[in-house]
């Protein structure tokens, strides 16, 4: 559910990566491959908390704003990912992105080794992986370690954009692969997870070939998987298969209501599910005046101006935005329509918001993403956002 796929996406529409019933939590012991957490249940399905209309959760682009560093970033996601916990939020995701300077996640793997080691009990994972980047083998076998770091707790979000621009993929892939990307997406996410399950027939190339960790070490779980998109390739393809689904609608809101339906009517009960289950990610931001959480959106807006503009730095300052001079074609226009597409204001302007878009969509999950400039202005709006729907408090200090 990345920011970079709507600019970045391949021409023929592939996909990027981020309604009330889900998985068979802590129902009958699922089939084959179907992944588990403790407690009987797969993780898929978060409870509704206080008076949010549906679970929370949190994509972080691990975003670096103007006079900040990428170890400033890292610090906020941290801080994010303690809150969100504290305060009852499901999950926690990263996304994919390369060769954008104000985005540090260019390896999830990596940011949620570090986020599972300053947490215990938040879900945490892929908004996406963008799976044409990468050997399936080293995305089963990089999950399998965080899973092994962190048991019950991780989402294999995949997507099949590069989550950046074409000269920057063909530098991830090498020479002789741009071409292998969304057409490719179904072979690879069969290898991927025959890796996962370590289940590869007889006579295949690879029946000899583990991921480790893995079943080959013996009787474990694995990571949940969930496809992602901003089209309705990956809605369908996740209805066919029974898998849960994240769409983008934070930077494709106008297709978000079709391509929910059709997973619905895709899909398919599967060992992993037996109903739909749907994500969206939602561009909010909550601050103390709708003045204030104007300015900071305006930041993310611009930025997002200037990578389609192929001006991309970091995430310009609150004064930096507000004195913008607009010149080219079509760039107020292009900001305007960021700002209207983003749930933003007072806590209660916002809550009012996902409440509408709730209903509007049927999703089961608002996945809330703020990639604006302020560090201190992100954990801000997660924590008015708790406790505007009266999410749980923080736990009491140790001693």
């Amino acid at each position: 559910m990345s920011d970079s796929g709507d600019a970045n996406r391949h021409h023929d529409g592939s996909d990027g990566g981020t309604g009330g019933t889900g998985g068979r939590d802590g129902g009958p012991a699922a089939g084959p491959g179907a992944p588990t957490s403790p407690g009987g249940g797969n993780g898929i399905r978060g409870a509704v908390l206080g008076r949010a209309p549906a679970v929370l959760s949190v994509l972080d682009l691990v975003t670096v704003g103007s006079g900040n560093t990428a170890s400033d970033a890292l610090a906020t996601s941290v801080a994010i990912a303690r809150l969100a916990e504290a305060r009852g939020f499901h999950r926690h995701w990263v996304a994919e992105h390369h060769s954008m300077p104000a985005v540090v996640s260019s390896s999830p793997a990596v940011i949620l080794a570090y986020l599972a080691a300053h947490t215990s009990r938040i879900r945490l994972g892929s908004g996406g992986v963008m799976l044409p980047n990468h050997a399936p083998l080293v995305v089963a076998e990089q999950f399998g370690i965080l899973e092994a770091a962190a048991p019950g707790r991780v989402d294999l979000g995949l997507g099949r954009a590069p989550g950046t621009d074409g000269r920057t993929a063909a530098a991830l892939r090498g020479p002789g692969r741009l071409d292998e990307g969304a057409d490719d997406f179904p072979r690879r996410l069969a290898e991927l997870t025959a890796f996962l399950d370590d289940d590869f027939p007889d006579g295949h190339p690879y029946a000899r070939v583990h991921a480790v960790p893995g079943p080959v070490q013996g009787p474990t779980a694995r990571p949940s998987l969930w496809l992602l998109g901003s089209s309705g390739y990956s809605a369908q393809m996740a209805g066919e298969l029974g898998l849960p689904f994240a769409y983008a609608h934070h930077f494709s809101a106008a297709g978000t209501v079709p391509a929910l339906d059709l997973y619905r009517r895709s899909f398919r009960p599967s060992a992993v599910l037996d109903a739909p289950y749907s994500i969206i990610g939602v561009a909010a931001v909550a601050a103390d005046t709708h003045e204030e959480a104007r300015t900071q959106v305006l930041t993310g807006a611009l930025y997002m101006m200037m990578v389609q503009t192929g001006r991309a730095g970091l995430v310009p300052t609150p004064a930096e935005a507000r004195a913008f001079p607009f010149s080219g074609p079509g760039q107020r226009e292009f900001v305007e329509s960021r700002l209207a597409d983003t749930v933003y204001g007072t806590p209660d302007e916002v809550t009012k918001g996902l409440d509408a878009l709730a209903g509007l969509t049927g999703a089961d999950e608002l996945m809330l993403t703020a990639n604006i400039h302020g560090n201190a202005a992100r954990l801000r709006s997660y924590e008015l956002v708790a406790d505007a729907y009266g999410l749980p408090g923080p736990a009491p200090a140790a001693g």
